[in-house]
């Protein structure tokens, strides 16, 4: 049994704290009555029934801190048996915007139940099926980011813990690739040869070391030399691995060492171990009980005896130079202890001094062996897609199994540049123009809305806030590569264009706005806006609110994620609707109210856009042409603008434009922007001809 803690710092289960890791436990084993934290790592407690073991309880933020979708560590409860099966995992903290309003808790429950019965050590991937490396659980539609680092969280822990209390081995899959032996041209070196590349080592004994390892033991009583004489050696000890053709060839020549492969079976090895001294490597016990006890293997900690049949004389040896030895014997490592030949190993020697009738002490004496390289090579390893996957960060992971949607959204992406950077040309195709806004905002709607889940939050933007304030780590950013892209982009065309870009071309709910007005506008629902002067002051309702949820955020930011409610962006984009009735009419109502007024929350209530035109001031350039003409006496492009962010004086408000492009269509079109009507009949009939007054450019009024 594994070591317990004192009984002085058990604890009913009745008083563990918190209530919820409490419940954990009660409904899981219902038996156990108290917890005993363990003296190595008190952040594992033991449960007992009784004075029966019955498993383990620990929370994974005192393992890991893998930061999920919020920046910050989720904090899950794990129970586990004593053979490193989970009994119970439940998720006790989160700060996960998507559930702490939005995905109902029991659908999180539901995700960790599914880890019930599983293994410390078996590899879990969230989504896609179940093979005979990996388990497959079903993620939680919505919250594909939050359940893989949960998925990470409860393995990552458990194979940690499991390792700690000894139930898997946690070198196992550390292992290299068995390394292969190679055989080479000479095979017939001397003694002095192989003892001095390494090929044969050795371990001398002395009568003074044996004494000092069993100084202040039992054995030490009375201290006497108990092998040998006192100024010899104890035992001698070489040890060699045959299996190499020239190290084996050498010592056995070709018909002895010929024989000796014949005999091992694939995946099997032999050594040869000599000695001289008094003390006997072998000694008789292999002969009353068919093991060799004072000689065993240890290798990637794992240690190993030999048995009577794995013994063979070595009597006939070829190398020149070799000394002649008072015992020799060649052993063979069979095959389920997959001994690599290739990694360092030791031979232990186990010296023995009796301290009574039945009672004696031991001391373990280690010879460690390296193969020389030129004996064998390791093959590079050879890992599936899937493992090489899983030993890389879990923001790779996500990234790969992302790749596709991340690709349609660079593509996305490099499509809107194109339309930017020929904004010009385009806008005098007013058709063309027309049919690319309306597909891009079709794609931004449902691909990068309902499909990629890619809708920015004022959360995300608070978030970034508080790492900078706080600890900074990209993996917080990385963990989301849709939007990670998306932020890229937004950070570049804010520099260059103004926030006005990601308002009207990359955000899922402002392109929901657009092509539900559109409908309604085809469908001759009449429209309305309001007058200049309270529109304008209407414009300060979202940097109220994000001034409010930037202070809640200094005090709680669980609190402000709650109250950044006010986006409707989850309700209507992630969740698709699916959500309680109160969120659902909320969003409803701000969808069915821009039927007859355009984007009516973007243009007061938005804390993202209040958020984004902060750095627009400090954007680089004005691509929005404008004539001196414009604002007086013409007002045309004033009136078309349906989020009127042009000004009675005709500039544009770079702080509320969606960049819809539309007043560049009329800019340049010489049927529809008066002053180029002017200009398009005065090339006609000529300007100021004889007995014509000069046309005038006629005022358009606003209504």
């Amino acid at each position: 049994m594994l070591g317990m803690a004192s009984p002085l710092l058990a604890m009913p289960v009745a008083e563990y704290e918190p209530l919820a890791a409490r419940q954990v436990v009660a409904d899981a084993m219902p038996e156990v009555d108290r917890l005993e934290p363990r003296e190595d790592n008190r952040a594992i407690l033991a449960l007992y029934a009784g004075d029966t073991l019955k498993g383990y309880l620990y929370q994974t933020l005192d393992f890991v801190q893998t930061p999920a979708y919020s920046g910050k560590p989720v904090n899950a409860v794990v129970v586990m048996d004593p053979q490193g099966q989970l009994l119970a995992t439940k998720v006790i903290e989160h700060h996960e915007p998507i559930l702490l309003v939005g995905i109902p808790e029991r659908r999180l429950h539901e995700f960790t139940d599914q880890y019930i019965g599983l293994a410390a050590d078996q590899r879990v991937t969230v989504g896609g099926s179940s093979d005979g490396k990996r388990v497959a659980v079903d993620g939680v539609s919505g919250a594909t980011v939050t359940v893989m680092v949960i998925n990470e969280v409860i393995m990552r822990t458990a194979h940690k813990v499991a390792v700690e209390l000894g139930l898997v081995d946690g070198n196992a899959s550390k292992r290299p690739p068995m390394a292969e032996i190679v055989g080479e041209a000479e095979a017939d070196k001397s003694w002095s040869t192989l003892t001095g590349d390494g090929s044969i080592r050795r371990l001398l004994l002395t009568q003074e070391q044996v004494d000092g390892a069993f100084r202040g033991t039992a054995a030490d009583k009375g201290r006497q030399a108990r092998h040998g004489r006192q100024d010899g050696p104890v035992i001698d000890l070489y040890a060699a691995y045959l299996n190499a053709p020239g190290i084996g060839r050498s010592l056995l020549g070709d018909r002895q060492y010929d024989w000796l492969m014949s005999e091992l079976q694939e995946g099997e090895h032999a050594i040869a171990v000599m000695a001289n001294g008094e003390y006997s490597f072998k000694g008789s016990g292999y002969v009353r009980g068919g093991i060799f006890d004072r000689i065993q293997i240890r290798q990637f900690g794992d240690t190993f005896n030999f048995r009577d049949l794995d013994y063979h004389r070595l009597s006939d040896v070829y190398a020149e130079g070799m000394p002649a030895f008072r015992e020799m014997a060649m052993f063979i490592v069979r095959q389920q202890y997959r001994f690599d030949p290739g990694t360092e190993w030791s031979l232990e020697l186990t010296v023995k001094r009796q301290t009574g009738p039945l009672d004696s002490e031991f001391q373990v004496f280690p010879l460690s062996y390296q193969l020389p390289s030129q004996y064998y090579v390791r093959p590079e390893p050879v890992l599936s897609e899937a493992d090489r996957l899983a030993e890389q960060p879990l923001w790779v992971q996500v990234w790969y199994q992302r790749q596709f949607q991340v690709g349609v959204l660079a593509v996305g992406i490099a499509v809107l540049l194109f339309i930017l950077f020929f904004q010009d040309w385009l806008v005098r195709r007013p058709k063309l123009m027309r049919y690319l806004r309306h597909g891009f905002l079709v794609y931004t709607l449902v691909f990068i809305g309902w499909y990629a889940l890619g809708q920015l939050s004022i959360v995300n933007v608070l978030t970034f806030v508080h790492s900078l304030m706080g600890s900074f780590s990209w993996d917080t950013f990385l963990i989301d590569p849709i939007l990670f892209v998306l932020w890229a982009a937004v950070a570049a065309i804010v520099l260059l264009w103004g926030r006005a870009v990601y308002c009207g071309w990359l955000c899922p709910f402002g392109a929901l706005q657009e092509l539900v007005n559109e409908i309604a506008r085809k469908l001759k629902v009449p429209q309305y806006n309001l007058p200049f002067a309270v529109h304008e002051r209407l414009w300060a309702l979202k940097y109220l609110i994000l001034l409010g949820l930037f202070g809640v955020s200094l005090e709680s930011m669980a609190t402000a994620e709650q109250l950044a409610e006010v986006e409707p962006f989850k309700t209507a984009i992630t969740l698709r609707f699916d959500r309680e009735w109160p969120f659902v009419t909320y969003a409803v109502l701000l969808v069915v109210v821009n039927l007859f007024t355009r984007k009516v929350y973007c243009r007061y209530l938005c804390p993202l856009g209040a958020a984004l035109t902060l750095p627009t001031r400090f954007r680089v350039f004005d691509w929005l042409k404008r004539r001196k003409e414009c604002g007086n006496p013409c007002r045309l492009c004033e009136k078309e603008c349906e989020v009127q962010a042009i000004h009675p004086d005709g500039t544009i408000n770079y702080m509320e434009c969606h960049y819809c492009l539309d007043c560049q269509m009329t800019y340049f079109d010489d049927h529809k922007c008066p002053p180029l009507i002017v200009k398009r009949r005065g090339k006609r009939r000529g300007r100021n001809a004889p007995g014509r007054p000069e046309e005038r450019i006629p005022a358009v009024a606003v209504d």
